[in-house]
């Protein structure tokens, strides 16, 4: 699977992208996982408001931090 995170660097954009590599690592998914900070990249996703998890292209959760086991539910669908 294809994770990107969306954020232009701020605290909560770092710790969504901390969390997420711990719940892939820890839970072994099999995935890529982008860092994506251009605010022209991040706008093509229709999002107001970061940091946002999006999972081969689909926005999965926006404008806040999860916890890591919303991230692992999030990831398990896939």
């Amino acid at each position: 699977m294809e994770i990107k995170i969306l954020g232009t660097g701020c605290p909560k954009c770092k710790t969504l992208e901390k969390m997420t590599r711990e719940v892939v690592e820890q839970n072994g998914f099999n995935a890529t996982i982008t860092k994506v900070e251009d605010i022209m990249d991040i706008m093509k996703y229709n999002i107001l408001s970061t940091p946002a998890l999006v999972v081969n292209e689909k926005v999965e959760i926006k404008g806040r931090v999860p916890s890591a086991e919303e991230i692992k539910q999030v990831l398990s669908k896939y």
